[in-house]
């Protein structure tokens, strides 16, 4: 198997390979991608085709380009296309820059079937075919939530007790509130900012480390996360309708503090269907179905957030998902030397391990990653103003909406 012999810097490898990772940054559709089925342009053309694509058919990708070696990579690494040819499709639609609409309201319950008056539409430029997509899913179904639930007590505790301070949260972490971005992104508003625990399966050990017991509580959960992050939303804010742009991952939160609670007053909108937070309930919906937010209370709104592998992918698909994240953030691991390609593995196991906390439990020592990796997956602007269909890192300041 050849691989590339000349490594790609990491924001190249992100440039050319178009929409297909999700990432927490500029998750917002651009004004010429949003689905718009209300403008009178909308009526002079065929309705169908303006709210439902069609998938085209695919066809193995150039060796000789970035997207090509990755193709290669992932058949080599999972012993064929078979297993994982829903991944392989997805990866080639990227690259051919095919965006996924489908008006989902028909299979929603109750099913909406005005696609007019409907926002239950789903756009996926980062798309895996056949997975099931409803608004919000049944969180009790799964372990991980309920074992969150039942720590909620003292995560809410350690929560408020580390942020109340947020002078010197700030000088010890990274990336501590930042906001959106991008310009893609700035339909979260000024008042959406995040604090980020894991990005792309990479832990952070400098925030894990504020956030300990928190931490702990979300690792011994089990969530099946590609994403962690606290997101906090100004009072008298909104978010606007928008896609996440990626179906094969849910989005979870768990409400940590919300304003005059049980009072309707901060709420969440996937397609038609509208819930307030709860504080201490863990939601599960699918945000590649048009959404939005409100916070109309007077005070700020906190939520820890996660992004987690669709139910419907099997085990080998995710592995050859993560592996994409793998290599998108760190090439290395594509070198055609084995002794680059070991070193890369070192540094990607090494960050997706469970980190050394404080207070026993952790790793049996500080990683901060040896192979100098702690800087991964805390990209500044430069990295987040990539490709607006699939982010820039779901580091520093990221989120994937409300």
């Amino acid at each position: 198997m050849k691989f590339f012999a000349a490594l790609l810097p990491i924001a190249t490898a992100l440039s050319l390979c178009n929409a297909f990772v999700p990432s927490s940054i500029a998750s917002v559709a651009s004004k010429s991608s949003q689905l718009d089925v209300s403008s009178p342009a909308a009526a002079e053309t065929d309705d169908d085709a303006l709210i439902n694509t069609t998938p085209p058919p695919t066809r193995p990708l150039s060796p000789l380009t970035f997207a090509g070696q990755m193709e290669a990579a992932l058949i080599d690494k999972f012993g064929g296309a078979e297993p994982i040819q829903r991944v392989l499709d997805s990866w080639r639609w990227a690259e051919m820059d095919y965006a996924h609409k489908e008006f989902m309201g028909p299979r929603q319950d109750p099913p909406a079937t005005d696609p007019k008056s409907s926002n239950c539409h789903q756009l996926a430029p980062s798309y895996v075919a056949d997975l099931t997509c409803r608004q919000f899913w049944d969180a009790s179904q799964f372990d991980w939530a309920k074992k969150l639930e039942s720590s909620f007590d003292e995560i809410k505790k350690e929560f408020v007790s580390v942020t109340a301070d947020m002078n010197s949260l700030s000088k010890k972490g990274n990336n501590i509130w930042a906001g959106a971005l991008s310009d893609d992104a700035a339909g979260y508003g000024e008042g959406w900012k995040t604090l980020v625990l894991v990005n792309r399966g990479m832990w952070d050990p400098v925030n894990a480390k504020l956030f300990p017991k928190i931490a702990r509580a979300v690792h011994e959960s089990g969530i099946p996360m590609t994403e962690c992050f606290f997101a906090s939303m100004q009072p008298g804010s909104d978010i606007k309708l928008h896609s996440d742009f990626t179906n094969f991952v849910l989005t979870s939160h768990l409400a940590l503090v919300i304003p005059e609670n049980g009072n309707n007053k901060c709420r969440l909108t996937i397609g038609d269907e509208e819930r307030q937070w709860i504080e201490g309930e863990v939601m599960a919906f699918d945000t590649s179905i048009m959404h939005s937010a409100v916070n109309e209370s007077d005070e700020m709104r906190y939520i820890l957030m996660f992004r987690m592998w669709h139910p419907d992918l099997t085990e080998v698909e995710r592995d050859a998902i993560q592996f994409v994240y793998d290599c998108l953030e760190m090439p290395e691991l594509l070198s055609e030397d084995a002794g680059t390609r070991w070193m890369a593995e070192e540094r990607v196991k090494m960050a997706r391990t469970f980190p050394d906390v404080g207070g026993g439990g952790g790793s049996s020592s500080d990683k901060k990653s040896g192979f100098g990796l702690e800087g991964r997956g805390r990209k500044g602007k430069k990295g987040a103003k990539k490709n607006k269909k699939k982010g820039g890192g779901g580091g520093a300041g990221s989120g994937f909406g409300a």
